[in-house]
């Protein structure tokens, strides 16, 4: 049975969503737990009883605009999603999935559940959405705004396994977001990490990609530091965003508009579906030593719902413990390389 630990007060609009999609993913996947975190009476009304559902009443959590995360964590270690944190950490649940800030959401993996030994920094990866409506993991989103080459380099090993092993793509490929295509094109720290990429034999290596086929491209993994795939992911957000206004009032705009929209709703709506990042899951925190799902802040129930099957695959995968079985190996073999240069 796998025991996921959840936040019932980050979000939004919590506590409902989130109740929502706890329930619904508790009737969909049999083997599953869910400890479910947050103030009792203000989750009762939402609650029905679960033999598979426990409930840890605190009535302590985060807002959503909260700025100081660490002082929070070291004022008040009784907040829902620290809590949830901490029970991943004891090995009382084997994920932790909150629609929180995001920042207190990193902050708190930092502090409680900690980074995996092979992992020197950690990047929030999201999975976002694509033309074939398969989804693409994009890291890092904003986690960290330097990175060295391998720092980069393991992250791309960490998000392969993901997209192998959750994601089922066959022989995943990586590809490094950069101003131009060719080689040696960009900064002095992406020439270096698309050298590195390139060199590494647990790397399918793509190439460097431009933003513009970020919506279309077959490669299963975008990478970049934190800065620009934080650019990257808003810059996709606010552009659907704008699409669906636009569309929106050239329908508005005329009788006959509106008779079209009428008879394209259903294409209509598969388009709204298409662009919607709920369809698809939460973003994954990669390098701590758990599995941590950030759910999107505005969450609805399906949304946070696909956040729990995400964990649920991620802990059915066994993803922590192959990304540290390789990283380990290549660890041994660069220690074992510097040996022989001695």
């Amino acid at each position: 049975m796998i025991k996921i630990a959840v936040d019932g007060m980050g979000g939004d609009f919590a506590p409902r969503p989130i109740i929502e999609g706890t329930l619904k993913a508790l009737e969909t996947y049999k083997n599953i737990e869910i400890i479910l975190y947050g103030d009792e009476e203000k989750m009762s009304p939402y609650l029905t009883n679960h033999p598979r559902l426990k409930v840890v009443h605190t009535p302590h959590f985060l807002s959503m605009g909260e700025k100081d995360p660490i002082k929070q964590y070291r004022s008040n270690k009784e907040m829902s999603m620290f809590k949830a944190l901490k029970a991943v950490k004891d090995q009382e649940a084997d994920a932790v999935v909150s629609a929180g800030p995001t920042q207190a959401l990193v902050v708190g993996g930092h502090f409680i559940v900690r980074k995996m030994p092979q992992m020197k920094r950690v990047a929030i990866a999201p999975i976002i959405p694509s033309y074939d409506q398969k989804g693409r993991i994009l890291l890092d989103s904003g986690a960290n705004v330097d990175f060295k080459p391998e720092h980069l380099r393991d992250f791309a090993i960490y998000a392969s396994i993901v997209a192998n092993k959750v994601l089922k793509r066959e022989n995943p490929t990586v590809a490094l977001i950069n101003i131009g295509t060719e080689d040696g094109k960009g900064r002095t720290s992406d020439v270096e990490t698309f050298n590195l990429l390139k060199n590494d034999e647990n790397i399918q290596f793509y190439g460097n990609l431009e933003p513009k086929e970020i919506f279309t491209t077959d490669a299963d993994v975008l990478l970049s530091d934190g800065f620009t795939g934080n650019i990257v992911m808003k810059s996709m957000e606010g552009t659907a965003k704008g699409l669906g206004m636009v569309l929106k009032r050239e329908i508005q705009s005329s009788f006959l508009s509106k008779i079209g929209a009428l008879l394209m709703r259903k294409s209509l709506k598969k388009f709204k579906k298409s662009l919607d990042a709920s369809e698809i899951g939460g973003a994954l925190l990669m390098g701590l030593n758990g599995v941590v799902i950030k759910a999107h802040g505005s969450s609805d129930a399906f949304g946070f719902f696909n956040g729990i099957r995400q964990a649920k695959e991620m802990v059915e995968a066994k993803v922590i413990e192959q990304v540290k079985s390789v990283l380990e190996k290549k660890d041994v073999e660069n220690k074992w390389k510097i040996y022989l240069k001695s």
